[in-house]
């Protein structure tokens, strides 16, 4: 049995393994890093986490104990008051449930703001170039591409729209202003002056029909998932360009890949998936698509700052 007070970590922690040890100076420290969602729920069960008032968790250890839904929460200790998530999204916990619970949820946002930013900078750069056939030729002795080379775009006058105009949104509309795009955004609220940094606000249907660049940084909950789909695709300007670093449902990637087919978006830059870690089989056939496997936080630095808030508010 436990001491009274004790935090528990799922998972592992490759950095910063430092800081987490260091909490054991003032609580004790109980780690899960492997398992299965069975065995993890047995052992709430026969009260091996009892005294456990916070848990540590992130998105990789989603592996371990699937989602935080309705019936895993129900069966966390009595003593638990506080999960832990080393991520922004957290669309894999039930915060109503947690709630009910009296258990308080938190997250890292500001943690990741840049290093994602410059993941989303990456694949509108990569998109606008048409840069995958250029960057497979290359290493097939094919000068430029090969006879299928084509020209790309500039940034520079390019409309950029913002879907989710939070912290990660604001790092990527002022690495954008920088290449001289024009920002404009649709929020849940109109974000103050300070925080807007000269970007417009417009509604949704507004953003969609007016952007050239297309970005998508807001979270994944039962009222975004397909935000962008057929209906959403057939009214965007012609040729434009969809960037998503956000989470992968939020697009009809069948939508998305019939879009491309035909034209209507020139390319894309993605790094989440609808179905990961399986890529929808047209995306991965068109040239015209920039992917990467979910990397958008994979810095040295990103994945300690992180672990390090958490330990702050642990200890």
């Amino acid at each position: 049995m436990l001491s009274p007070k004790s935090a528990l970590l799922i998972g592992e922690i490759t950095h910063a393994r430092k800081e987490w040890k260091e909490c054991g100076l003032i609580t004790n420290l109980k780690e899960y890093p492997s398992g299965s969602r069975e065995d993890f729920i047995s052992k709430c069960r026969n009260g091996d986490f009892n005294g456990v008032y916070v848990i540590y968790r992130s998105n990789d250890s989603n592996k371990i104990t699937g989602n935080f839904n309705e019936e895993l929460i129900g069966e966390l200790p009595d003593s638990l008051k506080f999960i832990c998530h080393n991520g922004a999204g957290y669309d894999n916990i039930d915060v109503g449930a947690c709630s009910r619970r009296g258990i308080s949820v938190a997250n890292t946002p500001i943690a990741v703001n840049d290093a994602t930013a410059d993941v989303a900078l990456f694949l509108m750069l990569g998109a606008l170039r048409r840069i995958t056939p250029s960057f497979q030729a290359v290493r097939q002795g094919e000068w430029r591409g090969g006879p299928n080379f084509q020209l790309g775009h500039d940034l520079k006058n390019k409309v950029l729209g913002i879907l989710g105009m939070g912290g990660i949104g604001q790092a990527v509309a002022m690495r954008a202003k920088a290449f001289g795009m024009k920002i404009q955004y649709h929020n849940r609220r109109l974000l103050p002056p300070r925080e807007e940094s000269g970007a417009k606000y417009v509604s949704f249907e507004e953003l969609l029909k007016t952007s050239d660049v297309l970005s998508l940084n807001l979270s994944l909950n039962p009222s975004t998932k397909h935000i962008i789909s057929k209906p959403q695709f057939d009214i965007m300007r012609d040729g434009v360009i969809i960037i998503n670093t956000a989470r992968g449902p939020l697009i009809d990637e069948a939508a998305l890949v019939e879009a491309l087919n035909v034209g209507k978006v020139w390319s894309a830059g993605l790094d989440v998936y609808e179905d990961e870690p399986n890529i929808h089989p047209g995306l991965i056939e068109n040239e015209n698509v920039v992917l990467l496997p979910h990397i958008g936080t994979a810095t040295f630095e990103t994945q300690v700052r992180p672990v390090v808030l958490i330990c702050e508010c642990i200890c």
